[in-house]
């Protein structure tokens, strides 16, 4: 069974209190849906058209555990915080077995 990513790039943080609040309840929500954060607003060196800004990279045993994590109620209300606050590319992927 192939693993499961959650691959964020963050363009523009636009208030960070609300990603902080964020913060607080998405990485709950990630550990109770069985993901593993493996990169958070480390150092990032942008190549072509990216963007040095936040990147997140959370590992999951699968891709079905992936999408419903993303999908879970403490996961939803973590989005609720967010809001507005950021634009970002968020993509669920399936990796490589």
């Amino acid at each position: 069974m192939s693993k499961g990513y959650w691959v964020s790039a963050y363009r523009t943080i636009s208030d960070p209190e609300k990603l902080a609040a964020y913060n607080k309840l998405a990485g709950p929500a990630v550990v109770a849906g069985g993901g593993r954060t493996l990169v958070r607003g480390s150092r990032v060196v942008a190549r072509d058209a990216g963007i040095a800004e936040r990147t997140v990279l959370v590992e999951f045993d699968s891709f079905e555990q992936a999408v419903a994590a993303y999908e879970s109620a403490a996961y939803q209300e973590a989005l609720v915080a967010l809001s507005d606050a950021v634009e970002r590319d968020f993509r669920i992927v399936e990796g490589i077995d």
